[in-house]
C-alpha cells in the first residue's frame, strides 16, 4: 500500500502527479527530501490539493538543489539508513526528489533510496516533446535494478502518441494523464479521472 513517485527529471510533475494519486486513493504523503525550503514545499501543495495527511520530511533544506549538494552546505551528510517510510492504516504516496539519478550523497542515488524503502515504483513524465526517451530511459534504469515498475502518469496536454509509444516501447501502463488545469484546486484535480486499473496500486503488498 505504498508507492514511490519518481520524475523523468525536474518539473515532471511529480508534485502534482503525487496530489492527484492521493486524492483519488485517500493515501498519506511523505517526500523524504525536500529542497529549497522555504519558500518551497511541496507538501504544502500537496496537503491543499488533495487533503492528504502529511508525514514530515525527513531532511527540510534550505537550498533549491540536489540533496547531496543542498545538505553539503548545511554540513550535513544524507544517509539511506536514516529513512524509514512513516507508519499509517492508509496507503502511502511518497515523492521523490528530481530523477532517479539525483544524487543524495556522495555514493548513493534516488535509485538506491527506492531499493532500501522497498516500494515499487510510479513515473510521472511529461506528455510531449522529448518525453518517449525520457520516460523509456527511467524505467530502463528502474528496471535494471529490479524496482517493481507499477506504470507511468503523465501530465500536460493529451498526446495519444507519446502515450501509445510509452506503453509499448517502455513496455508499461498509462495510469493517467493530467491535462494542463486553470485554476489548479482540489475540485478541478478530482475530476480527472484514473484510467481503467489506474489506483490498483493501492492493493500492492509493499
Amino acid at each position: 500500500m505504498k508507492v514511490f513517485v519518481t520524475g523523468t527529471d525536474t518539473d515532471a510533475g511529480k508534485t502534482i502527479v503525487s496530489a492527484w494519486l492521493c486524492l483519488h486513493s485517500a493515501a498519506d504523503y511523505w517526500k523524504p527530501i525536500q529542497s529549497g525550503h522555504p519558500p518551497d514545499r511541496d507538501a504544502d501543495v500537496v496537503a491543499r490539493l488533495s487533503g492528504a495527511h502529511v508525514h514530515p520530511e525527513r531532511y527540510l533544506l534550505r537550498a533549491p538543489l540536489a540533496g547531496y549538494d543542498a545538505a553539503k552546505l548545511e554540513g550535513k551528510r544524507i544517509d539511506i539508513d536514516d529513512f524509514h517510510a512513516p507508519e499509517t492504516a492508509r496507503p502511502l504516496v511518497i515523492e521523490g526528489a528530481g530523477g532517479v539519478l539525483v544524487p543524495i550523497n556522495e555514493r548513493a542515488t534516488t535509485l538506491d533510496l527506492i531499493e532500501h524503502l522497498k516500494v515499487p515504483v510510479i513515473v510521472a513524465a511529461r506528455s510531449g516533446l522529448g518525453t518517449i526517451n525520457h520516460t523509456c530511459l527511467t524505467l530502463m534504469a528502474l528496471r535494471a535494478r529490479h524496482l517493481p515498475v507499477i506504470g507511468v502518469v503523465l501530465s500536460g496536454p493529451v498526446n495519444p502518441g507519446n502515450r501509445e509509444a510509452i506503453e509499448r516501447m517502455g513496455q508499461t501502463k498509462i495510469l493517467g494523464e493530467i491535462p494542463r488545469l486553470d485554476p489548479l484546486t482540489m475540485e478541478s484535480l478530482r475530476g480527472v479521472a484514473p484510467h481503467p486499473g489506474g489506483m490498483d496500486w493501492v492493493r500492492w503488498k509493499s
